[in-house]
């Protein structure tokens, strides 16, 4: 499946849930979820009995959705945490939470990852010194993430780190908000990994 380019706000009405794909409107109080808490479309005000199986492609298509991710990387992400030792499911986020378009939202670079993304793939971002414009790269610990020089005073970033006085930053990440960088500290423990996904499910989902 292709990643999903239409309205974002829809998903969060259809799930229910804030994913953080809208970030200054959703501050502010300006969400299309905020204002219209039920699912869009004709019936989206009937309740509706989800299966188990519903519930798991729910948890599912929220961490796609959330995250910007294909089902095939999902997939390849699932098949690698499944390898690693430990929960498969906390493998799972903490894999995903070191891509690099996720740690630049991370670091409040951006206010929503999509615009991370963009920053990304438009080669705005450096690691440790050099440019990387593959937003699946994945960031270890001790690397140094930064905005490159000529893209520091780009409105929206600035805006975006503004707003990280009212959102915080993740303890994981070290950022110096003055000259647009930061340190990915260590791989964050899954309790500090606010989301609203149940990773169990995405699990059972895969091994069946």
């Amino acid at each position: 499946m292709a990643r999903y380019r239409g309205p974002v706000e829809k998903i969060e009405r259809r799930f229910g849930v804030s994913l953080n794909l809208k970030g200054e409107r959703r501050l502010a109080g300006k969400s299309a979820l905020d204002k219209r808490p039920y699912a869009p479309g004709q019936h989206g005000q009937r309740r509706k009995k989800v299966s188990e199986f519903g519930l798991q492609l729910n948890e599912k298509q929220k961490a796609k959705f959330m995250y910007g991710i294909s089902e095939k990387q999902m997939r390849a992400l699932f098949s690698e945490a499944k390898r690693k030792d430990g929960n498969t499911g906390i493998n799972l986020i903490i894999l995903i939470e070191q891509r690099l378009d996720n740690v630049v939202y991370r670091m409040g670079f951006a206010s929503t990852r999509r615009f991370a993304r963009q920053l990304v793939n438009h080669g705005h971002i450096l690691v440790d010194g050099k440019r990387v414009d593959i937003a699946s790269y994945r960031v270890k610990p001790g690397q140094k993430v930064e905005v490159r020089e000529k893209s520091k005073a780009n409105p929206q970033v600035v805006r975006a780190l503004e707003l990280t006085n009212q959102t915080g930053l993740s303890p994981w990440v070290d950022t110096d908000a003055e000259k647009v960088f930061g340190i990915f500290t260590r791989l964050p423990e899954r309790e500090e990994v606010v989301i609203p996904v149940e990773e169990r499910l995405i699990v059972e989902l895969y091994s069946k």
